[in-house]
């Protein structure tokens, strides 16, 4: 089970209180956008084995979306950050230097 904490709020709780919404960070495309965008968009992800960046809402509280750094591997949280927050927070990126090293980061779009 994944405790996180919203970023807004500042509410503790188990995985349960919030609601998953996918990659973090990524170029979302909709309307407007060609086939092949929307394709990828919808179809190739990355789905990494380890460090990932996802957004989630606080469905039983706030209601906003915030962004959460965590191990797909050992569930381990290593920080929560506001959905506004483009570039990743470097107590995060520190974190997860120090848990994971040798991770490299990927640039995001």
């Amino acid at each position: 089970m994944l405790i996180l904490e919203c970023p807004y709020c500042g509410v503790t709780a188990e995985e349960t209180e919030f609601h998953g919404g996918g990659e973090a960070h990524i170029k979302r495309y909709g309307p407007g956008s060609t086939e092949e965008e929307f394709n990828n968009y919808l179809f190739a992800k990355v789905n990494p084995k380890g460090v990932h960046f996802e957004r989630w809402r606080h469905a039983n509280g706030c209601g906003k979306w915030f962004h959460a750094a965590r191990n797909t591997v050992t569930l381990e949280v290593y920080g929560t950050y506001t959905a506004q927050t483009s570039d990743i927070p470097q107590d995060i990126k520190d974190k997860v230097s120090a848990k994971v090293p040798g991770w490299s980061w990927r640039e995001f779009e």
